[in-house]
């Protein structure tokens, strides 16, 4: 199984959803999913812009786990 850490790294960075879809660009239902780790799939022009935003590699906001 896949986890994303997206909700992890914004509250280590005090950054809240609206915010991250404001600066972003990115809809805030796309953010909502990957924050409450329920997105089955993510476009990688949203991955690339998160990533970049929160400067974070993909490995740190997604792990693979048993």
């Amino acid at each position: 199984m896949i986890k994303c850490n997206l909700s992890r790294i914004m509250g280590e960075k005090r950054i809240k959803i609206a915010e991250l879809s404001r600066e972003t660009g990115l809809h805030r239902n796309t953010i909502n999913l990957l924050y409450n780790d329920t997105a089955k799939r993510i476009d990688l022009d949203a991955l690339e812009r998160i990533c970049k935003h929160l400067d974070c590699r993909i490995e740190e906001l997604f792990e693979i786990v048993d």
